[in-house]
């Protein structure tokens, strides 16, 4: 319930007093040790929330965290899960060595997969990606045969509140340099064939849609490593990668593509 006064409004008492909440059941000494682990993993995800604190050093905290969650909790596989998912939002420097070191420990195959999915991300920057599928509306989609065109891959879902607000402005780089040679491919982590049917009928998207009804284990979600979305990547005319992490100034960036 604190937890979702807290997320409702956003009140620092409410916070306050989510932690706190937190901290008794932890020291409960009749609280079974599966809840144990489950209150620990809340901790540290409560945390992140946690505004009051320099961002840096927030991001430090969590890492500790998350690695005092692991030494404690050693086979559990959700602590190894949020660290790599720490790594998929860091700097490619950090989160390759993260990535590396985890597939160094006796984790489970799940875990090694996402791990190598990171690394096989930071590897396809500048290169040619493998992408080819029929997409929802029977149109075959195959990236290797767009080369002359500049390609946005949005990697995104109907569910999710940050990619739907991205939508128009996806729709306005598509409508002012589709003629030129810009194309959309949608990759959805939907799950709800229904949903995502919907969303494109209702929005008009022109583009072709990506689903195979696995969500966050989407197949190109896990091919990549990716650990959050809206997640947009370009690609170039050679057909090679060259952005990642292409949301901010997309117009700007796209334009650049065009004009090489």
């Amino acid at each position: 319930m604190l937890e979702a006064a807290f997320f409702d409004e956003y009140d620092k008492n409410v916070f306050s007093n989510w932690a706190a909440a937190q901290q008794v059941l932890l020291s409960d000494p009749k609280l079974p040790e599966t809840d144990k682990f489950q209150v620990s993993v809340a901790i540290v995800q409560r945390k992140v929330f946690d505004r009051w604190l320099d961002s840096n050093t927030r991001e430090t905290e969590r890492e500790n965290d998350i690695r005092e969650l692991i030494k404690n909790y050693p086979k559990q596989d959700q602590p190894y899960s949020m660290l790599l998912n720490l790594a998929a939002n860091s700097p490619d420097t950090k989160a390759r060595l993260i990535a590396n070191e985890t597939l160094t420990l006796p984790v489970s195959e799940d875990i090694k997969t996402k791990a190598e999915g990171i690394l096989r991300r930071l590897d396809a920057v500048g290169k040619p990606l493998d992408i080819k599928f029929t997409a929802l509306d029977g149109r075959p989609v195959d990236l290797s045969q767009m080369k002359g065109k500049v390609v946005l891959l949005d990697f995104w879902a109907t569910w999710c509140g940050p990619c739907v607000g991205e939508i128009p402005h996806v729709k306005e780089a598509y409508e002012q340099f589709h003629s030129k040679g810009f194309e959309v491919i949608g990759l959805s982590f939907d799950s709800n064939l229904q949903a995502l049917q919907r969303f494109v009928e209702q929005n008009q998207l022109p583009w072709p849609q990506y689903f195979d009804g696995k969500g966050w284990k989407s197949k190109f979600g896990i091919q990549f490593g990716i650990a959050c979305i809206p997640t947009m990547w370009l690609v170039d005319k050679k057909g090679d990668l060259r952005e990642i992490d292409a949301r901010n100034d997309l117009k700007v960036r796209i334009k650049e593509l065009l004009s090489e």
